[in-house]
């Protein structure tokens, strides 16, 4: 699962063909021994857990790339490499 984004302790992956458990284009967000699933559409956590902090990090880097993130969602899903996003400054 590629690294898309690293910020503030996190770490943004997308996975290749990754539409069977969740159905909608979604990143996954690690922070320590921590995760959580985001869609990109809204920005809600899917499932996981993350400080509250951490969650309003990750939606408001979703807000400022979605379209970034939504190109990456379409590589994944056709199992070709995605690219980095740049991080939340």
């Amino acid at each position: 699962m590629p690294v898309i984004s690293m910020f503030y302790g996190l770490i943004i992956r997308m996975y290749f063909f990754d539409d069977r458990q969740h159905h909608t284009p979604h990143i996954h967000a690690g922070y320590g021994d921590m995760n959580g699933v985001f869609g990109i559409e809204d920005g809600e956590m899917l499932t996981g857990e993350l400080p509250r902090q951490k969650i309003r990090l990750v939606q408001a880097w979703i807000e400022l790339h979605r379209d970034e993130l939504m190109a990456d969602w379409k590589l994944a899903m056709e199992g070709n490499r995605v690219f980095p996003i740049d991080p939340l400054k």
